[in-house]
């Protein structure tokens, strides 16, 4: 279980735990205008509950695997939201809601080489066997408005592969943020923010913690709103 200042996650049927990555994600993007907004791959539904806490826009949340279904289910209920966010269960390439949304977000499987875990579930999570990046680009651009936003979160390698089919689809990233650990270590994660428009407006860098080992002042005002510790 973990306890967020506003709503608390239970992760015991997922493979995809809460991960500071995950949250950096929540509480980078900038919803704050979007009116109806898709998350992609949304787990234990932390994605969706975090946004909906600084949002008044409606959250559809599509899982493909059926136990993170279940669990982002019931911790959507638990929240205080639970009118504004629809969980969907099944693969997105299937999905076909009646909207289209002004924000797509997705912390998507990633891993393209690596060696596979014996158990399905973490494949699945990690792996995209079940979504690859063309089909991921392919439902955002048919579920998105046209001047919809859509942000992801990948290592640094995976990005620039995302990033050049993007672009060869009409899709450009026009905000980034590159997350490491401490100043000095190697990319921990690339949030990007794609959208119509071919220029990058804002290119910023996030240290997690500083030479002392202590969270950083970017690090802890931008998860203040969430985090029990600040």
């Amino acid at each position: 279980m973990f306890q967020f200042k506003q709503f608390t996650i239970h992760q015991d049927q997922c493979a995809m735990k809460v991960s500071t990555d995950a949250c950096i994600l929540g509480a980078w993007v900038d919803v704050a205008q979007a009116e109806n907004i898709l998350d992609i791959g949304s787990g234990t539904g932390l994605l969706s509950l975090m946004m909906a806490q600084r949002t008044n826009a409606g959250i559809d949340a599509v899982e493909l695997d059926l136990p993170a279904f279940e669990q982002a289910k019931s911790n959507i209920a638990e929240s205080k939201w639970s009118d504004r966010i629809g969980v969907f269960h099944g693969k997105i390439q299937d999905f076909s809601p009646d909207t289209k949304y002004d924000y797509i977000v997705s912390n998507p499987p990633f891993y393209q080489n690596h060696l596979k875990s014996e158990k399905v579930q973490k494949n699945q999570a990690h792996h995209t066997e079940t979504l690859s990046f063309e089909e991921l680009l392919d439902s955002v651009l048919r579920l998105r408005t046209t001047s919809g936003k859509f942000a992801v979160l990948l290592p640094a390698y995976e990005a620039k592969v995302l990033e050049d089919l993007a672009v060869s689809k009409g899709l450009f990233p026009q905000k980034k943020l590159t997350v490491r650990h401490r100043e000095g270590a190697k990319i921990l994660r690339v949030i990007v923010e794609y959208g119509s428009e071919p220029e990058i407006l804002e290119n910023t860098e996030l240290l997690i913690k500083d030479a002392q080992e202590q969270y950083t002042g970017q690090f802890s005002a931008l998860l203040k709103e969430y985090y029990l510790i600040f």
